[in-house]
């Protein structure tokens, strides 16, 4: 697996006469882990469908090492770039072991069977998202956050140069939401995530783009990023950003508007 260059220039992405993504320009250097941020609505995930070739640019251009990822092979694109997304998977009538065993599908001829390696890298896989105890289960019959979990441990499976996530700490609890992204952290491959938890981008990620009504509104690393400001303009919300005392990230609390529920403290 090698590190890929991601190059987002000046695209603008369209549905109908409605604009969702505005001359949107964005890098991620070989190996970096680049954070999308940014309100419900703000174009996170129409500009991660351009980068994983689902929603094609009206205008700019989405390169991967300098290529132009819309002219790519579709063979060539799959062993290059994978892709965890919000919409709801397929209801496979599979095991949870051959799910994963997709993810090779695009590292071999038509029909061949699985290798020695391909088994080694599967299982490695569902160790790395601690579904290995669930190898052998109907992948329809698990709950929302063990399909979630599954479908990553399918995209490593892959081996990408390249892995966009949408959300994939969705339907995790506390600990596979850091389990999972600490995976993604130590992967030899570029990573292109969009996340709602500040906090866990504010750790996990190397630099931060904000988007905001389909714009760019703020970019760089967490600590340049997340400000009061920037919280409350793109936000709306009172916020404090302190840096924790024991990981060096800056950390986010948010103020609830009103009065404490029950009364001051004391009281």
């Amino acid at each position: 697996m090698r590190a890929a260059e991601l190059v987002v220039d000046s695209v603008t992405l369209t549905a109908g006469a409605h604009q969702l993504v505005r001359d949107v320009s964005m890098t991620a250097r070989p190996g970096e882990v680049i954070g999308l941020v940014g309100p419900n609505g703000s174009g996170k995930s129409s500009l991660l469908r351009a980068v994983y070739r689902v929603l094609r640019p009206a205008a700019g251009r989405v390169g991967v090492d300098g290529q132009d990822a819309w002219s790519l092979p579709v063979r060539r694109l799959a062993r290059t770039v994978a892709a965890v997304t919000q919409e709801p998977g397929a209801e496979f009538d599979l095991t949870v072991r051959e799910v994963v065993a997709m993810g090779r599908t695009p590292h071999k001829r038509l029909l061949a069977g699985d290798t020695a390696e391909d088994a080694e890298l599967i299982g490695t896989a569902l160790g790395a998202v601690d579904v290995t105890g669930l190898a052998d289960h109907p992948f329809d019959r698990l709950s929302g956050g063990e399909r979630q979990r599954v479908l990553i441990a399918r995209a490593l499976a892959q081996q990408p140069s390249l892995l966009v996530l949408d959300e994939p700490t969705n339907h995790l609890d506390i600990k596979h939401q850091l389990s999972v992204l600490g995976v993604l952290r130590r992967l030899p491959a570029t990573v292109l995530v969009a996340l709602h938890d500040l906090n866990l981008a504010a750790y996990h990620c190397d630099r931060l783009y904000v988007l905001d009504a389909g714009e760019v509104v703020a970019s760089g690393t967490p600590a340049e990023v997340l400000t009061p400001r920037l919280l409350a303009e793109v936000y709306g919300v009172e916020g404090e950003v302190t840096v924790h005392p024991r990981t060096g990230a800056p950390h986010v609390t948010f103020l609830p508007e009103g009065p404490p529920p029950h009364g001051p403290a004391g009281a």
